[in-house]
């Protein structure tokens, strides 16, 4: 009997896919044998020719899968794929028959299927394919991610545990701070559990999984980095600098591990940021290069300078998306993901119920 576990979380880039494939690992470990599937690709990227979800191609590589990509992801929500579901021209009992099939055939022989969810919760409404209507067609068992930093994020978790109704098989909290570890393992894990919450445990925030690094960052956003200084640093959040140079170093004092965006052409910004102890490089917009001045000082303060062609709005929306995208790149990240499941979580309980098939029978 197939064990079949849906992967979702409350808001995007919980870190679904790096759980995804160390679970999947984890359970290779006890001796499973374990599927794989990503029924909606939504973390896109253009390879030759073709628009892929890049999730798939790590966890098929990761867990030695021999399946083809058209079944492991076999919707692509794409913006093109969306609009055309909205003007009628997809149909949802197809895409339902689709990834129905695709699943039977993956998950045939299989003791542990793991499907990650795609976006968030609700991500494929529009064809009823949110990840609570691919769990009840693929009669899964969901784990639910979820960050926390406040109590008022315990809402999140309540809503999503009363969407997910009886698949819920517990909830894991990803990426927990230290100055917040203690209010939830005290407080809000009880608080869950009496409401009819498991809690399968809370991950501690590492820095190389919840950023980015200014060199990846670069490469990512395609720009030319113009000091010859480390790129080591991890970006986690990002500033823009629009307003006065007083009101942007009062900002930019406030922030940590940021990234400064702002045009080519505000040399009073670009040089109020390098004041700031916090800003880890400057990302510079319309294709426009600093003075001379700015490039030395930042040279001097250590922090990158890089060079866009697009304009500050559109980098702004790129930069927070490969952020909140997870940086699930390589094989070191899910390790280090594996790591911390061996360490933090109840692995057992959230695989309860697989269990490795009898070759002999």
């Amino acid at each position: 009997m197939t064990k079949t576990l849906l992967v979702t979380s409350t808001e995007e880039g919980t870190g679904k896919t790096a759980v995804s494939v160390a679970l999947g690992l984890l359970a290779q470990e006890r001796g499973l044998d374990v599927g794989y599937m990503k029924p909606k690709g939504t973390r896109l990227r253009s390879r030759v020719g073709k628009t892929l979800d890049e999730d798939p191609m790590l966890a098929r590589e990761l867990l030695d899968l021999d399946a083809e990509m058209h079944e492991l992801e076999p919707v692509v929500y794409s913006p093109t794929f969306i609009e055309q579901a909205i003007r009628g021209q997809e149909s949802a009992e197809d895409l339902h028959q689709q990834i129905t099939e695709h699943f039977d055939s993956l998950s045939a022989g299989r003791d542990l299927m793991i499907i990650e969810g795609g976006g968030s919760l609700t991500t494929g409404g529009i064809v009823d394919l949110t990840d609570a209507d691919v769990a009840e067609r693929l009669d899964a068992e969901v784990l639910l991610l979820a960050g926390y930093g406040q109590p008022g994020d315990v809402d999140d978790v309540l809503a999503a545990a009363r969407h997910l109704e009886d698949r819920l098989s517990g909830v894991l909290f990803n990426a927990v701070s230290d100055d917040a570890f203690d209010t939830l393992e005290t407080d809000v894990a009880p608080f869950l559990e009496g409401e009819g919450v498991p809690v399968f445990g809370a991950l501690p925030r590492e820095q190389d999984l919840a950023g980015i690094t200014v060199a990846d960052l670069a490469d990512e956003l395609g720009a030319d980095v113009l000091t010859d200084v480390p790129t080591d640093a991890y970006v986690e959040r990002f500033s823009v600098g629009a307003m006065g140079s007083d009101a942007a170093l009062r900002h930019f004092r406030r922030t940590r591990d940021a990234a400064v965006i702002t045009g080519g052409d505000r040399s009073d910004i670009q040089t109020t940021a390098l004041q700031a102890p916090g800003v880890e490089c400057l990302i510079l917009t319309g294709g426009h290069r600093p003075s001379g001045a700015v490039v030395g000082k930042a040279e001097e303060k250590g922090v990158p300078i890089l060079v866009v062609q697009t304009d500050t709005l559109t980098t702004i929306d790129r930069a927070e998306n490969v952020v909140s995208e997870g940086r699930t790149r390589d094989a070191t990240t899910v390790e280090r993901m594996r790591a911390l499941l061996a360490d933090h979580a109840d692995v057992d309980e959230i695989l309860a119920g697989a269990s490795a098939s009898d070759d002999d029978d």
